[in-house]
């Protein structure tokens, strides 16, 4: 063989071999990233969602009270499944079908909302929700008729 072949030959082997050696690398940082990725996945998917306090322990932050929410924000969460679409013959806001309700008076109406009535649950399934919450999720549903 001439030299000049044998030394062309032998930088192509040269080639090979490094372009071998950066794939390999290129292919365990890429695992090894996607692996960190993954890890990082799982534990954001398993992480507890809160923590449970024995009695007369301290919580690691204390409560906040929201305050009371507008009847906008009651009805959205807790009136909209019947008043919004009309289930059970419950009345939309603003419809006409509330002005037999309303005539009965306000504090009736109130009663029938919190102690329940025919299909109206008790505190219209909002157990969270306080009696004044209650009658301004009324006042919000009420309004213009």
């Amino acid at each position: 063989m001439p030299a000049n072949q044998y030394g062309f030959q032998h930088g192509i082997d040269i080639m090979k071999k490094l372009t071998l050696a950066v794939a390999m690398l290129l292919t365990t940082l890429g695992l090894q990233a996607s692996t960190e990725q993954e890890a990082d996945a799982i534990a954001k998917r398993i992480a507890p969602v809160g923590q449970v306090y024995v009695a007369g322990a301290a919580a690691a932050t204390e409560a906040v009270a929201a305050g009371p929410r507008s009847g906008e924000q009651v009805y959205q969460s807790a009136c909209f499944a019947c008043h919004g679409t009309g289930a059970l013959d419950a009345p939309k806001p603003n419809s006409e079908a509330w002005k037999p309700r309303l005539a009965q008076g306000f504090d009736v109406l109130l009663k029938h909302s919190i102690e329940g009535f025919n299909n109206m649950p008790a505190m219209g399934t909002c157990t969270t929700c306080s009696e004044d919450e209650i009658a301004a999720a009324i006042r919000f549903m009420t309004d213009g008729v």
